[in-house]
């Protein structure tokens, strides 16, 4: 127990491309597609544009892309800005148990490989570092999403329950990891690089419903990379800064399991686990979305016929998606009421059944005082079982056991496709996706990554 921070960056740093099994370099890229998508199509919301306004005045030299816009920026806010672009929606990927792997890895990785496109070493670049070759890039990806789901599973679920936000918390481990592998940091750097990360670990869920809960990967995205980039220097730090007595683990939760970090690491691989989602909300209403939408498609329901709804659903729904009266989209994510709602009028779950315009219709707003919920101990966190009972006395009920997006039920290629489109096009033409998609895909192939990523700017 007092070698888990070392024996986690000795797996980082000795790990080859080889030893990755075939099958996850496409899951890797699938996780790209599907980020990519969430970036490009939230880059110009508010978060972001008052996130950048914000931090105008402390921004360094334009070397590293913000994808969706046209500006550049220094690495470090590019990791930043695009992290919290890419889970601004709530649309990204989401691991089977807790964590949202992408979005704090993919911004610290693609900010290196941007700022070093080219090859020339240049103000704002890492020196000594060439253009980051697709496979690379991918190989780094895997690492990461292993770290931190590694580090977040050993103290989870208590740790999220006491109400850390484990995709700021344990993501930040993973941006840490990533880079220094792209970096090339040696195994003690690797240690102070995961040393550097858990002491900046942090994320409130009491931010959800904010534009605070997309700022968390956006900032362990930029806490990874800087630690990688401090570690690589000399910039010490305690090399059992997981494990030890006042470490993460110890401080940040009332139960750690050391095991399953070191447990058959290079033997099995949680991006195996990960999950997309057709829903832009969190994983645990994605039943009752997936019901509501089946049968008011099914009896082509309008919200006049409805006298009212009935959701049984497990605990942790009534935990993190009980607002009865959001007043934002962005809360609107967190109100099992509205999502019903809104997937029994619009047939949908996507970005505009959850922005401020459709949480303010006055059709949906009056379903939603319509909708109730009563918990079921017994069910998945992704299940749900739909009652709507009609005005001419019909009762339609559809149980939902596996939502869609699940790994029981996944998404494929060309459903990640569609939402990619749907995020982006527009503003994007349709030939302007279809090229980033093609690059997306072909990533692995790329002998300049950041160069090849260009083509999402702007």
């Amino acid at each position: 127990m007092t070698d888990i921070t070392r024996t986690l960056a000795r797996f980082i740093v000795g790990s080859t491309p080889d030893a990755v099994p075939p099958p996850l370099y496409h899951e890797a890229t699938r996780a790209l597609v599907n980020w990519m998508g969430c970036a490009v199509g939230s880059a110009h919301t508010d978060t972001v544009d008052n996130a950048l306004r914000g931090l105008a005045p402390c921004i360094g030299p334009a070397v590293a892309s913000l994808y969706g816009r046209t500006e550049k920026v220094d690495m470090l806010h590019a990791a930043l800005l695009n992290g919290i672009s890419s889970h601004v929606l709530d649309y990204d990927d989401t691991h089977a148990r807790a964590i949202h792997p992408s979005a704090p890895v993919w911004p610290a990785l693609l900010a290196i490989a941007s700022a070093c496109a080219g090859g020339v070493d240049r103000p704002g670049s890492v020196a000594g570092i060439g253009p980051i070759d697709g496979r690379r890039l991918l190989h780094a990806f895997v690492l990461g999403v292993e770290t931190e789901c590694r580090v977040g599973l050993s103290v989870f679920p208590e740790h999220y329950e006491i109400g850390w936000h484990i995709t700021g918390t344990a993501g930040i481990f993973g941006a840490a990891a990533a880079a220094g592998k792209l970096l090339g940091l040696d195994e003690r750097q690797m240690c102070w690089a995961l040393g550097i990360a858990a002491t900046q670990s942090s994320g409130l869920r009491e931010m959800f419903g904010s534009m605070c809960k997309s700022f968390h990967p956006g900032r362990a995205a930029h806490g990874g990379l800087m630690a990688a980039l401090m570690a690589r220097q000399g910039f010490t730090s305690s090399e059992h800064a997981i494990e030890a007595k006042r470490g993460f683990a110890h401080v940040m939760s009332t139960r750690f399991d050391p095991a399953v970090i070191t447990e058959r690491l290079g033997e099995t691989w949680e991006l195996a686990n990960n999950m997309y989602k057709p829903f832009a909300c969190g994983l645990v209403i994605h039943g009752v979305i997936d019901g509501c939408i089946q049968l008011s498609t099914e009896h082509q329901l309008t919200a006049d016929m409805i006298a009212g709804v009935d959701l049984v659903v497990s605990p942790i729904v009534m935990e993190l998606t009980a607002k009865k009266a959001p007043r934002t989209g962005l809360e609107g994510k967190f109100s099992v009421y509205h999502a019903a709602a809104a997937a029994l009028v619009r047939r949908a779950g996507g970005e505009s059944q959850f922005s401020d315009a459709c949480v303010n219709d006055p059709e949906v707003r009056a379903l939603r005082e319509r909708v109730s919920t009563s918990v079921d101990a017994s069910i998945r966190r992704t299940e749900g079982k739909v009652t709507v009972r009609l005005r001419d006395g019909r009762v339609l009920y559809r149980h939902v056991e596996h939502a869609l997006g699940t790994l029981q039920h996944p998404m494929s290629d060309a459903d990640l496709e569609r939402k990619f489109c749907a995020l982006v096009v527009p503003p994007l033409s349709v030939e302007r996706a279809t090229s980033i998609l093609g690059t997306c895909w072909s990533i692995g192939s790329a002998a300049d990554a950041g160069a090849a990523l260009e083509c999402a700017n702007g």
